[in-house]
């Protein structure tokens, strides 16, 4: 099976070494994004803003693949403190629709440009 990157000016331009996806048969698989807006490249203001940037730029990458975030399967995120678990799980419901996907959430020390969030998944297609 081959693999085809996807790339749209919808969301942040990758700012390293990777895609901001990669489709493999059914399955894509979105890399991380934090709250940048794709616009300016910069990293809109609190908690909140972020996390609704970062499903916002993973829905463009998903529509990009074909899907959308109802095909979400996994879902991991990084928040850089855990306080912010209830606001994500708040918003996350607006964005993300029942079942709910398999999902991880870590607290860590630090994210890239000082984002309090990242979140990255994988979605299967239906085709």
């Amino acid at each position: 099976m081959s693999k085809t990157i996807i790339s749209t000016p919808n969301a942040p331009a990758a700012i390293g070494t990777y895609s901001q996806a990669v489709k493999v048969g059914y399955t894509v698989y979105l890399a991380g994004q934090i709250g940048l807006d794709p616009a300016t490249m910069k990293l809109v203001d609190g908690i909140a803003a972020q996390i609704e940037r970062v499903f916002e730029n993973m829905a463009a990458v998903a529509e990009e693949a074909g899907g959308s975030l109802e095909d979400i399967v996994k879902i991991n995120v990084y928040l850089t403190d855990l306080a912010n678990f209830i606001k994500f799980n708040e918003i996350m419901a607006r964005y993300v629709p029942e079942p709910y996907p398999a999902r991880a959430v870590v607290g860590v020390a630090a994210l890239p440009r000082g984002a309090l969030v990242e979140a990255d998944a994988v979605l299967e297609l239906s085709k």
